[in-house]
């Protein structure tokens, strides 16, 4: 985290990805656990949180500058406890998982390029001075 106003965006596109990146973390977890007895999927919930904290503001740079970083967090929990796929009690459906992962994926290399974008944005604004 960089304490500057500056870095406003990039603080919160670091938030999310360190969510997105936990939720890569998940979901492989998931996946390797798809054929253990009992186990029950799990997912990260993150998204709302990050509405909550964006909602609310008619300019964004004001409502993100006002954002909270400590208190943007994700939280990790476990998805449909009484629902199963098969007769061991697993609710793990591989095909899913496959797709929220690959879709995870992109997610985090977008918000990477949006990181490094935000960076070009301020070095040539630094340049210019």
């Amino acid at each position: 985290m960089i304490l500057s106003n500056a870095y406003n965006y990039i603080n919160v596109l670091d938030k999310t990805a360190d969510a997105s990146w936990k939720r890569n973390d998940v979901l492989a977890n998931n996946i390797a656990n798809a054929d253990t007895p009992g186990y029950k999927r799990k997912d990260v919930q993150f998204e709302s949180f990050l509405s909550s904290a964006i909602a609310g503001t008619d300019s964004l740079d004001a409502t993100v500058a006002n954002i909270d970083l400590n208190e943007l967090n994700s939280m990790t929990y476990t998805d449909q406890v009484g629902m199963s796929f098969r007769y061991d009690g697993n609710n793990v459906d591989i095909n899913t998982e496959n797709v929220e992962l690959a879709k995870n994926q992109l997610k985090y290399y977008t918000l990477m390029n949006s990181m490094n974008a935000e960076f070009s944005r301020l070095k040539a604004a630094m340049k210019t001075t």
